[in-house]
């Protein structure tokens, strides 16, 4: 265990020396700038929610500050990383990672985007700390395993935030590991609980995360230390961690990242997926269906199978809601967990129809996806789902991504401003300052 546990932690080391010691590569930018426009765009929807608008006015009240999303109450660093992790996850649509089994992305762009508008970077140096950040965190995420009955958002995501904040800080690479050391001395357990009541206490976990990371970077600035191999010692005593290696630093796993086209948890994309496409040969008439049969590998099974979901978040994380809300709208977007829609008789017909099954073959390989059978008057039709858009097989192309944000931020602002903002993050040049950007606009 100690020497899979050294092995694990010189990975980390010359991850955080390679992307300390350069610009992002062209590939690693503009994947990062990617996820900076998906993930404002699902804080730009998440932050209507009625619980985080008021988050948003109480910690702008309580910590006033330069940062402000469209229209909204000025905040400061903190408060800012706490209400952008929040609205960025509300709905369910925000960034992930297969092999960290978890997002390293929002608490990033929670965290960073606010420090760097208030120390004027320019987007190259938010670009910078973004990717080593993420390539520290998905590697975290790929060793830390959580216990049973955890849930990954406010545990090692703080990791990789703190690697990202400490490289915005200009740290060097013993300054950066420290600032991961000292947060891996902290890590919360936080629960999947709220998830299977159907509480939104979970929606607050990448606040702790972004906070976390930046409290551990500034304080590995300030002179404070943590134990060497911190990390290390967490994995063997509070983790499940895996004895598979880490990849190397030089391989690039932002390039693994996946943009979600829906508002679901991932593992929810596969069959509604599926249910799209029967929908479309129904020609969106439901109403003769009569059974409905999904299988998919155990695991999602196991983290979405909420049935009957009474609150959005439960409905989140269902693959019977996921499925009859595709059947029924053709889209699964922050409107179907909102009245009418998330009480409408016919999905809810359809989602009681659902049976979940595991398939034994897809559980046995690790691999994803679903097959999905729907019965009716008419006859049967079966839909087989194995890559599913976004995923780096299939990523979402530059269309698509604007089509998201635009659809996403259209609350906060109109379309041809949100076009224009992912023009400019996309083809500014490095050297732009990033309020200029952010001020084209929140203004």
């Amino acid at each position: 265990m100690q020497l899979e546990a050294d092995a694990q932690r010189v990975v980390l080391q010359a991850t955080v020396a390679l992307h300390a010691a350069q610009p992002a590569s062209a590939d690693a930018a503009l994947q990062a700038r990617r996820l900076l426009i998906d993930t404002v765009g699902c804080a730009l929807a998440g932050r209507h929610a009625d619980e985080v608008r008021r988050l948003e006015a109480a910690l702008g009240a309580c910590e006033p500050g330069d940062f402000s999303l469209p229209g909204g109450t000025a905040m400061g660093v903190q408060a800012a990383a706490q209400v952008l992790a929040m609205a960025a996850t509300w709905d369910e649509a925000c960034e992930g990672h297969a092999l960290a089994h978890g997002r390293p992305g929002v608490p990033l762009v929670a965290a960073l985007l606010p420090l760097a508008l208030r120390r004027g970077a320019t987007l190259g140096e938010f670009v910078d700390a973004f990717v080593l950040g993420y390539e520290v965190g998905a590697r975290c995420g790929a060793w830390l395993r959580i216990q049973p009955g955890m849930h990954v958002d406010a545990n090692w995501p703080a990791l990789g935030v703190a690697a990202g904040v400490a490289r915005l800080l200009g740290l060097s690479p013993a300054g950066i590991v420290q600032a991961i050391d000292i947060a891996a001395c902290q890590l919360a357990t936080s629960l999947y609980l709220p998830v299977r009541e159907g509480r939104t206490a979970r929606n607050t976990y990448l606040g702790h995360s972004a906070s976390l990371g930046l409290q551990a970077a500034f304080a590995s600035a300030a002179g404070i230390d943590a134990p060497e191999g911190a990390l290390a010692h967490y994995a063997q005593t509070h983790s499940a961690a895996t004895a598979q290696p880490l990849p190397d630093a030089a391989t690039l796993l932002l390039q693994d990242a996946y943009l979600k086209p829906f508002a679901a948890v991932r593992h929810v994309h596969y069959g509604a997926t599926a249910a799209r496409e029967i929908r479309e040969q129904l020609r969106g008439d439901t109403a003769g269906i009569e059974a409905i049969v999904l299988k998919v590998y155990d695991e999602a099974i196991v983290y979405c199978g909420n049935r009957a979901p009474r609150t959005p978040i439960q409905a989140q994380f269902s693959l019977s809601f996921g499925i009859a809300a595709m059947l029924r709208f053709g889209d699964v977007d922050p409107s179907v967990y909102a009245a009418p829609r998330f009480d409408d008789a016919e999905l809810r017909r359809l989602e009681a129809l659902v049976v979940l099954e595991t398939d034994a073959d897809l559980t046995a390989r690790r691999q994803r996806g679903a097959t999905l059978t729907v019965t009716g008057a008419g006859g049967t039709i079966e839909k087989a789902v194995g890559t599913i858009a976004g995923d780096a097989a299939s990523p979402l192309d530059r269309a698509a991504l604007a089509a998201k944000f635009t659809h996403y931020a259209a609350h906060s602002v109109a379309g041809p401003k949100a076009a224009h903002f992912c023009d400019a993050v996309l083809d500014a040049p490095a050297d732009t300052g990033l309020r200029t950007l952010w001020q084209a606009l929140a203004a």
